[in-house]
């Protein structure tokens, strides 16, 4: 049997220290490393002698899983989003796709209010005049008795609802799959829909998944429905506001500030419109990379990876496709 070789592309699990390194060191697998997120041209560089790809946010169209092939048998997503990858295709060639659901809400949630807060409080430019020997003072507003509305209530829109609620903010969500119990327990109010969400919302928090619906949800018609300087926080995916209407929008003064971890290309070209509008924070992808986070993640993903590799089921997977033949 010719050795494994796998392609690690995802930067947080290469630069934070962990037991996952020596996880997946100790099997004797070549690990071929790759500083992503790796667009698709150079991802049909890469591919095609990888029996296993440990990815993040790298486009694995389609082209790429058929220029992978016939080696590839394994995809192992670090992280939970997976829009980057064409899910499908990888079905119907019979490739797992594993993924880490479960270990970076906390982290993503804390990264919300940070963003949140730095926004309110003009915490970037104040340090910056400090910084530069000038003492001036902005006001700010505080978030207590303001209303967040939350669009997507799967782990982390419900970290994000109960610190809003400590926080003494009032809270209501739209989400498909509506979670009862949890919103009784805390006192969120269901919205009927996302548009109510807009309409009725000091405080507008996206934590929803890439789709057809949700792809340029913010935008100029929908922007025009929201409060007068309403606040937007994105830590989902870029692709779910419009760039061009929402930095309009930010200089106009309808969108009161923006504080966005997540961009529709990254890294961002430099001439990108959300990174010099007023009122804009934007963070690189940080939401998940904190130490405790990315070692929970890459330890995950890892595990996925190991457990494929040897014929088993992964903790959790995307697609209903059985594990390969054991390479190791």
């Amino acid at each position: 049997m010719s050795q494994v070789r796998i392609l690690l592309t995802t930067t947080s699990y290469q630069d934070i220290p962990g037991a996952h390194h020596e996880l997946l060191e100790s099997t004797g697998i070549e690990i071929v490393r790759e500083r992503g997120p790796l667009g698709e041209a150079k991802m049909l560089e890469l591919v095609g002698d990888f029996d296993a790809i440990l990815c993040g946010d790298d486009q694995i169209t389609r082209a790429v899983l058929e220029k992978a092939a016939p080696r590839l048998k394994i995809l192992s997503k670090y992280g939970i989003g997976v829009d980057k990858i064409d899910v499908t295709a990888a079905t119907e060639m019979g490739i797992p796709l594993a993924f880490c659901p479960g270990v970076n809400h906390t982290t993503v949630a804390e990264h919300t209010f940070a963003l949140l807060l730095a926004l309110n409080r003009h915490l970037v430019e104040e340090v910056n005049f400090t910084r530069a020997g000038c003492w001036k003072r902005l006001t700010g507003h505080e978030i207590m008795g303001k209303t967040i509305g939350i669009v997507g209530l799967g782990r982390i829109g419900k970290e994000v609802a109960t610190r809003a609620k400590a926080f003494g903010m009032n809270v209501i969500g739209y989400d498909v799959y509506w979670d009862e119990a949890f919103t009784a327990a805390h006192g969120i109010t269901r919205a009927a829909s996302v548009a109510e969400v807009f309409e009725k919302s000091d405080v507008i928090s996206l934590h929803t998944n890439l789709t057809d619906e949700t792809r340029e949800m913010v935008r100029a018609e929908t922007i025009a429905t929201m409060k007068e300087g309403v606040i937007i926080l994105n830590c989902s995916r870029g692709e779910v506001v419009n760039n061009e209407d929402l930095a309009a929008a930010l200089e106009s003064g309808k969108v009161g500030g923006y504080g966005g971890d997540v961009l529709d290309e990254e890294p961002p070209r430099p001439d990108h419109p959300l990174l010099t509008v007023k009122n804009s924070i934007i963070t690189p992808h940080i939401g998940s990379r904190t130490y405790e986070s990315v070692q929970r993640q890459a330890m995950m993903a890892a595990q996925n990876l190991l457990h494929l590799l040897r014929g088993e089921k992964p903790l959790a997977q995307v697609n209903a496709v059985a594990p390969p033949d054991a390479l190791l």
